[in-house]
């Protein structure tokens, strides 16, 4: 995964007002207690940031893998 396909991720799970926010702002164990913008600049690989997030914000797997006719958790959408 690269650092775009990161991004593009987060915007079709959270929508990309809510992407940018919990990237900054969501600290993650699994990253040595950093945001996943901090892991990322950091130099930790996009893939492991990904599911580190996912996990901890309990992300569905056909949204995680990005299946076509995934949808967004419910707690997620509008």
């Amino acid at each position: 995964m690269r650092h775009s396909e990161f991004w593009e991720s987060m915007d079709h799970a959270f929508g990309p007002a809510y992407a940018k926010s919990l990237a900054s702002d969501l600290v993650i164990g699994a990253l040595g207690s950093r945001t996943a913008a901090q892991a990322l600049a950091e130099g930790h690989a996009p893939r492991e940031v990904w599911d580190a997030l996912c996990d901890a914000m309990e992300v569905d797997d056909a949204v995680r893998w990005r299946r076509r006719d995934a949808r967004p958790p419910k707690r997620l959408r509008g």
